[in-house]
């Protein structure tokens, strides 16, 4: 899915606002190149651009009470990248993501553990 860049919530917000119920925020947001991955106080949401143009997007909402595990993986020397996957109930395969060096993948699990322990 390519390596992940962290996103202004405030423009995150202006972009995809309209996906948020009321009184739902944007806490985080990453952009893996077409596609993004949002943090909501209540959610994930990743935006999955899809063909050519990317015209066609699937939104694919995660409440963080199906989410069972997760694993944040570190970067390493020779492995610059830092991976998040994400277990969800009803799912065979976890859903996994890479996050390149300038973002700071403790922050991505704090806020993880904060939502899915409520």
């Amino acid at each position: 899915m390519g390596n992940a860049s962290r996103v202004d919530p405030g423009a995150a917000t202006r972009e995809y606002g309209r996906l948020l119920g009321q009184g739902e925020q944007i806490q985080a947001a990453y952009r893996l190149i077409r596609d993004v991955i949002l943090f909501t106080n209540g959610r994930l949401i990743f935006v999955n651009k899809q063909g050519m143009t990317g015209k066609k997007v699937e939104y694919q909402s995660v409440p963080y009470r199906a989410i069972t595990s997760f694993s944040v993986e570190t970067a390493g020397t020779f492995d610059l990248d830092a991976e998040l996957t994400v277990w969800v109930s009803g799912r065979p395969a976890p859903l996994s993501f890479k996050f390149g060096k300038g973002v700071d993948v403790y922050e991505v699990q704090a806020a993880l553990a904060a939502y899915v322990a409520r």
